[in-house]
């Protein structure tokens, strides 16, 4: 059973995403996905959070837009989800923020306040406010805000990415260790840092153990040109000696992304030793009954059934 836990489409997400959201359902299906989460980003907030493509014509439009969009996607989702039930199980989510501590109440209340939502994903796309996956330019910018150096930079994210896990205990963390992507040495060992930065590594994947929530193994690192997915082979390691269990996901970002790289994931994950992949599956399927959240099951795969499936 082929899934993804994590994926985007040019609709909801202009300006690095392509493509109709039903589009890229109708091309999950074909690839063999029985599963299909949809992860849109959740709205941000203030003109500082946005983006440098999000700046023309205006700003202010740009802002204004965002949780409009966010309203229309999930309108669109469910429709989705019916139309297509018979093919495919979607799971309706987001992709969280913490750009500041001020998100967690924006990202519960998201989550909360519409029973057709079954999850979000636990992101950290920032450190001490500023981007850190955009470009190069936008990362030295974090770097220098942090302290100057990439040690203490790492130590920020991962602080930061503690007190999002702490107030949310979101059920899947995404990309856990993205702030590899634009660093100097991105296929470094985390743990050749200073003590610091390895010790913030294990306090954070020891919480996530702690309360039940998983790890997505993300393949977009390697279409991104790096040489593992998310999570690096050694933060992978120390996750699943403490008992930590692993979803999969492509964040596609449009048609041509979907499923990339998925065999060369797999063949990561089984080199670690992992046999099954976890996702979940609604109680109720599709809609919601009486304005309730459906239930969600957890589901183990097996890595061989995952690669039956696919038809790549």
């Amino acid at each position: 059973m082929a899934f993804t836990m994590h994926s985007h489409s040019g609709q909801f997400c202009p300006g690095h995403a392509k493509d109709q959201l039903e589009d890229v359902v109708k091309h999950a299906i074909s690839l063999g996905y029985k599963t299909l989460g949809l992860t849109e980003h959740m709205p941000r907030t203030e003109l500082s959070d946005l983006y440098p493509e999000e700046l023309t014509p205006s700003p202010e439009t740009s802002l204004a837009e965002l949780m409009p969009r966010h309203t229309a996607y999930i309108l669109e989702a469910q429709r989705l989800q019916h139309k297509y039930a018979s093919e495919i199980h979607i799971l309706i989510g987001f992709e969280g923020e913490w750009i500041r501590a001020e998100y967690g109440p924006l990202t519960q209340q998201l989550f909360l306040e519409a029973p057709c939502i079954d999850y979000f994903l636990g992101s950290i796309h920032h450190a001490s406010g500023i981007g850190i996956d955009f470009d190069k330019e936008m990362y030295l910018r974090a770097q220098e805000a942090c302290g100057g150096t990439e040690e203490k930079l790492f130590e920020v994210y991962f602080d930061e990415q503690f007190d999002m896990l702490r107030a949310l205990k979101p059920r899947i963390v995404g990309h856990f260790d993205l702030i590899r992507l634009l660093s100097d040495e991105p296929g470094r060992d985390l743990r050749e840092w200073n003590e610091g930065v390895w010790e913030k590594v294990v306090r954070n994947l020891e919480f996530v153990v702690g309360y039940g929530g998983w790890l997505e193994c993300n393949t977009s690192a390697l279409r991104k040109g790096l040489d593992e997915p998310y999570p690096a082979r050694p933060v992978a390691e120390k996750f699943l000696s403490l008992g930590g269990k692993f979803t999969f996901s492509d964040d596609s970002h449009g048609i041509a992304q979907v499923a990339t790289n998925y065999t060369r994931g797999l063949d990561y994950l089984e080199s670690l030793g992992v046999k099954e992949l976890w996702t979940l599956e609604r109680s109720t399927h599709p809609g919601t009954q009486n304005g309730e959240k459906a239930k969600l099951i957890e589901k183990s795969v097996a890595i061989s059934e995952f690669r039956a499936c696919l038809k790549l």
